[in-house]
């Protein structure tokens, strides 16, 4: 019964047949086999349809947090018997590429360390073709990259969420707090002050595309790589730059006295970051069960 729990508690948190199918690697058949063999073993209805949608019954809801403290105490097992294997804690490795380093990893790492204390969690990065290779051959147990990996025999890509940039401003610069980013347009970029990443960045070639396409040449104040530092530089320079959506949290704003004025047009930089890691069999039970993890909590983060 454990695999068909962990299967209804993926389903649940993908909240769709067809993700929770492609994340865990099952035809669609299969999972729906699955959950039918849950449902006769414990006699019980566990969804029921509302139009294309799947919604938990009552006693499906208590199943899957059953379901939830299961994996999770099965997470644990299997950490401390690798632990004692090992003659040592869990040790996971993750590749990241350089995009993700700033943005996604960092919220990943506390993720699996508030889950799992007790796990030594280490990183990597390099350029995403690196952390492939990496990957594929298993120096790296998974892998974080911006964008699409074309699957092979020995590496699977899953997408996590979609990404695009974003026109951050030091607030009272060009937009008032009455009516935030209202009298902005994608030309009033033309001749503004800006702080941009360096050249031969992913980002700075996204931007470049932009500018190009709608004949924009702003006002370039700076050209540096770090997050940090483009937010500490912008009200001394009174200038704006364009960061990732997914790096833009409320907190963040609000402590360096930013705001973020969204521009239909940014929504051509739109990037995916996936997450890849070895075929299910090359993988150590401990290790599927990280990726299980990872990606329902994406999926949750998503689906708010």
């Amino acid at each position: 019964m454990l695999d068909e729990l962990l299967v209804f508690a993926a389903v649940v948190e993908h909240s769709s047949l067809n993700r929770a199918s492609s994340a865990l690697n099952l035809s669609q058949p299969a999972l729906s086999r699955k959950i039918a063999k849950l449902e006769a073993e414990l006699g019980v209805q566990l969804f029921r349809r509302a139009g294309k949608r799947l919604e938990l019954t009552r006693i499906g809801q208590t199943t899957y947090e059953y379901a939830v403290e299961v994996r999770q105490r099965h997470f644990r097992y299997l950490q401390t018997i690798s632990g004692q294997r090992e003659g040592g804690r869990t040790t996971v490795m993750i590749g990241a590429s350089l995009t993700t380093l700033q943005t996604t990893l960092p919220e990943l790492i506390r993720m699996m360390t508030a889950a799992h204390p007790e796990a030594d969690i280490k990183a990597v990065t390099g350029k995403t073709h690196e952390i492939v290779t990496l990957v594929r051959e298993r120096k790296a147990d998974f892998g974080l990259v911006a964008s699409r990996i074309e699957e092979d025999a020995a590496i699977r890509c899953v997408p996590l969420f979609d990404d695009h940039l974003e026109l951050v401003l030091p607030r009272g610069l060009y937009v008032s707090d009455a009516a935030p980013g209202l009298a902005l347009r994608i030309a009033d970029l033309d001749g503004m002050p800006m702080i941009l990443f360096a050249k031969g960045t992913w980002y700075r070639t996204l931007i470049d595309r932009l500018f190009d396409k709608y004949g924009l040449e702003p006002d370039v104040r700076m050209e540096i790589d770090s997050f940090e530092a483009i937010l500490r530089l912008m009200h001394p320079c009174r200038a704006g730059a364009l960061l990732p959506r997914s790096y833009l949290r409320e907190q963040l704003l609000k402590d360096n006295d930013l705001v973020a004025v969204p521009l239909p047009e940014l929504e051509e930089t739109k990037r995916t970051t996936s997450l890849i890691h070895p075929e299910p069999g090359a993988m150590s039970p401990s290790i599927r069960l990280w990726i299980d993890e990872i990606l329902s909590y994406f999926s949750r983060k998503v689906n708010r």
